[in-house]
């Protein structure tokens, strides 16, 4: 498949899962890459120092850079997705702003992705989506100090029924309203297709705002050529509008004990 020098990195809280959290910026950079990219690595809202400064060590001693950072997302076990949007969870995501753009200064890592939250029974949308706002602007000031970015993504309502951003304008239009100048759209291209959104539309129409790629083939959220999605001339499409940020790779892997073998279809 032609790639057309667009640079990928591996998401590593969904592939290289058969290893330690902190061997797995080593296995990517053994396989190839230089970037690697997380879902907030921790339980807890606020890692210890310890595991912090492992963390940390593991990027740096991997020799890769960390492209993406997710901020604290729940229990996504429980089925959350998020917790920008959920009032009840106010203060504790505030503390996790705090300690991901900590981690963000560290390592350089310049991209840090907030997923919205799902809707919450009994509670009234319009509040949500106030706190929502208010949580995207507090993010945003606290990135900037780290000198990153926060990116808000659709996340598909096929997979996620309670997830309200589910379409690409529904997510630009949380950040314009959010107003920041360092907030920008995470395309996501495996979510935007299981929608059934016109991929080659999107990439187009949003060019300016598109921050960061990840990909994912849908219908079953594997590697490229396994789904519906045609990738080579969307590849060739980012390249051609002069894309120059990071594609992550958050697929799962073909055999969930072998991640490296994966990649064949670069």
């Amino acid at each position: 498949m032609q790639i057309y020098g667009l640079r990928f990195d591996v998401n590593c809280s969904i592939l290289f899962t058969e290893l330690p959290l902190l061997q797995r910026p080593a296995a990517a950079k053994a396989a190839g890459f230089d970037g690697v990219e997380f879902w907030w690595p921790w339980d807890a809202m606020v890692p210890s120092d310890r595991e912090a400064d492992a963390f940390v060590s593991a990027i740096r001693d991997a020799g890769v850079e960390l492209v993406s950072l997710n901020f604290h997302t729940g229990d996504m076990a429980a089925g959350e997705r998020g917790l920008v949007s959920v009032p009840s969870a106010a203060k504790a995501f505030r503390e996790n702003i705090e300690a991901c753009t900590e981690i963000a200064r560290r390592t350089g890592c310049r991209r840090l992705n907030a997923a919205y939250g799902n809707r919450i029974d009994g509670v009234d949308p319009a509040e949500q989506d106030a706190v929502a706002i208010e949580n995207l602007r507090l993010a945003a000031q606290a990135a900037a100090n780290a000198g990153a970015a926060v990116l808000v993504e659709a996340i598909n309502s096929v997979d996620v029924p309670a997830f309200p951003l589910d379409t690409s304008d529904k997510a630009i239009a949380v950040i314009d309203a959010v107003g920041a100048p360092n907030v920008g759209f995470l395309a996501d291209l495996y979510h935007l297709g299981k929608m059934g959104e016109d991929l080659s539309g999107v990439l187009d129409k949003y060019r300016e705002k598109i921050w960061h790629v990840q990909v994912a083939d849908p219908p079953g959220r594997g590697a490229p050529g396994t789904g519906t999605v045609d990738f080579e001339p969307l590849f060739g499409q980012l390249a051609e509008q002069g894309y120059k940020g990071w594609a992550g790779l958050e697929y799962l892997p073909s055999d969930a004990s072998d991640s490296a073998g994966s990649f064949g279809w670069l």
